[in-house]
C-alpha cells in the first residue's frame, strides 16, 4: 500500500457505498485542530474506496492536497474495502446495513473459498437441531459472520439474520419494511416462503402480530395463498392495545425476574418515581383483572409459574432487528 497526497478534485466518487451527505461538523473541528489522522483510501484510478466522511469534511474545509493510501487490489477486494468501511464506521439504515452485510458475505466467500459458508436458506429445524446449530455457531471463527462480529460488536446470529433478510426477502417485502409496515420479526417469518408467495401474503399480514404471521406463513407453506386466507378467516382479531400490552408485559416480567434473581437493589434519586409508577401499575392491574375480560381465564398459578420459572433473559422477537447504530 502506497501513501501519498493527491488533489481532492482528482478523487472520483464511483462507489455505491460512499456516503457524502452526512453531518461532519465535529469531524471538521477535529481536522482543523489536529489534522487528518487516517488518510483516505483510493485505488490506482483515484476512485475513493474508504473515507467518504473524511473526504466530505476536507472538501468543506477547502483543503485541496489530501493524504491518501493507494491500494492495488482486485475489484472484488476493493468493493469489500468499501463495504467494511460502511459497516464499521457509518450508521446505516436497516436495509442498507443488511444489503452491505449480504454483499460483503458474497465477496468474502468468493475470495475465501475455504472459510465457513453462511447458509442463506430458511430451514425448519427441531429443537435438537437448533441446539446443534447454536453449538456450531459458537465454534465458528472464520466465517464472514464471525469476522464481522468482531469488527462491529454484533452477535453472529444477528449478522446471519440480517443477511438472510436481504437475501431471501422479495423487493415488495423490503419496501414494506422500509416504509415501516412490517418489522424484522415479521420479515423473519415471511421469508420462509418463496418470493412470489411472499408478495401474495404480504397484504394479509400488515396488521398482524408475529404469532399470527407465523400461523399464516405455516398455512401458506401447507396449502398456498388460499389456505393462508382461510387461516386468517378463523383468527380471532387481537386489538392492538392488547398486543402491545402483551409485549410490554413480557419485557417487564423478564426484567423483574432478573432483578429478583440477582437481588438487585437501587436507592438512588429515581427510586421514588420508580416505586410510584409500579404502584400505579399494580392498581391498574388489579382493576384489569377484576373487569370482565378474557384475562379472567388466566389463573394466578399460571402467571406465577411463567414468571418464576424463567431464570434467563431472552430477547423478545421484536428486538431481533438490532444494530448498535440503528436500534431495530
Amino acid at each position: 500500500m502506497q501513501t501519498t497526497t493527491v488533489n481532492i478534485h482528482d478523487i472520483k466518487l464511483n462507489s455505491e457505498y460512499l456516503r457524502t451527505n452526512t453531518d461532519v461538523e465535529t469531524l471538521k473541528i477535529s481536522i482543523e485542530n489536529i489534522g487528518l489522522i487516517n488518510p483516505l483510501t483510493i485505488n490506482k484510478e483515484n476512485e475513493l474506496l474508504a473515507g467518504a466522511r473524511r473526504y466530505q469534511a476536507l472538501k468543506e474545509l477547502g483543503i485541496e492536497e489530501v493524504p491518501v493510501h493507494v491500494v492495488d487490489r482486485k475489484s472484488l477486494e476493493q468493493e469489500l474495502i468499501s463495504i467494511d468501511e460502511n459497516l464499521v464506521r457509518r450508521a446505516l439504515d436497516k436495509l442498507e446495513f443488511e444489503k452491505c452485510l449480504n454483499r460483503g458475505r458474497e465477496i468474502f466467500e468468493e475470495l475465501n473459498p475455504t472459510a465457513t459458508k453462511i447458509e442463506v436458506d430458511v430451514i425448519a429445524t427441531t429443537t435438537e437441531e437448533k441446539k446443534l446449530e447454536k453449538a456450531k455457531e459458537e465454534q465458528d471463527q472464520d466465517s464472514f459472520a464471525a469476522i464481522t462480529a468482531q469488527k462491529t460488536g454484533l452477535s453472529k446470529s444477528v449478522i446471519k439474520g440480517a443477511i438472510k433478510r436481504d437475501a431471501l426477502a422479495s423487493e415488495h417485502v423490503k419496501k414494506a419494511r422500509q416504509l415501516g409496515h412490517i418489522n424484522a420479526s415479521v420479515t423473519n417469518e415471511i421469508i420462509k416462503l418463496d418470493k412470489e408467495v411472499q408478495d401474495s401474503v404480504l397484504p394479509m399480514i400488515s396488521d398482524k402480530t408475529v404469532k399470527e404471521v407465523k400461523q399464516i406463513v405455516a398455512a401458506a407453506k401447507r396449502g398456498g395463498v388460499q389456505e393462508a386466507e382461510q387461516e386468517i378467516e378463523t383468527m380471532e382479531p387481537l386489538p392492538a392495545e392488547y398486543a402491545h400490552l402483551r409485549n410490554l408485559s413480557k419485557r417487564m416480567n423478564k426484567n423483574l425476574t432478573r432483578i429478583l434473581l440477582e437481588e438487585l437493589t437501587y436507592e438512588g434519586k429515581e427510586s421514588a418515581s420508580i416505586m410510584k409508577e409500579l404502584r400505579k401499575m399494580q392498581e391498574n392491574l388489579e382493576r384489569f383483572f377484576n373487569m370482565g375480560t378474557t384475562s379472567n381465564h388466566i389463573s394466578s398459578d399460571d402467571i406465577s409459574e411463567e414468571v418464576i420459572s424463567e431464570p434467563t433473559i431472552v430477547l423478545d422477537e421484536g428486538q431481533q432487528d438490532f444494530n448498535p447504530e440503528y436500534p431495530l
